[in-house]
């Protein structure tokens, strides 16, 4: 047999290896902190509905979401612009606390569903991380793909 003639069988068997074993390698290795995000957060003059939110996320959402919503090493941030409204909705949020959300934009695993928040609170919530987000230059935009 000739190397020439076996040349291009070989270039992309090992272009399947390479790519098989980076592939492994990053499905397996562990998630580290320099994979966290968090943001400086600017927090405006809040509405009163906002408010009430804020106390609830305080109680609920902080010690994964961090203060004002900035992100930590175990949650990511919501003054974020993932999160604008033309991305996740206001029924986004209702949703993900109601039924918990699978991990699809960052490494930190599954947001577990927060039965406790009442869909009011919820509610007071979203407005609270809207007036963050506004505060911070996040406004809705259409999401493209």
């Amino acid at each position: 047999m000739n190397l020439r003639e076996n040349l291009p069988k070989y270039l992309v068997l090992g272009f399947f290896v390479v790519g098989g074993s980076l592939w492994l390698w990053k499905s397996i290795s562990p998630k580290d902190a320099s994979s966290t995000v968090t943001v400086a957060v600017t927090v405006p003059q809040l509405t009163e509905k906002a408010l009430m939110g804020k106390q609830s996320f305080d109680a609920v959402c902080a010690a994964c979401h961090g203060e004002n919503a900035s992100g930590t090493d175990i949650g990511p941030p919501l003054v974020h612009d993932i999160y604008n409204p033309g991305h996740h909705s206001d029924e986004a949020f209702l949703m993900a606390a109601k039924f918990g959300v699978r991990p699809h934009h960052w490494p930190y695993g599954k947001m577990p569903a927060q039965p406790q928040v009442t869909e009011n609170e919820v509610t007071n919530i979203v407005r609270y991380v809207r007036e963050l987000q506004e505060a911070n230059g996040i406004f809705s935009r259409p999401h493209n793909m």
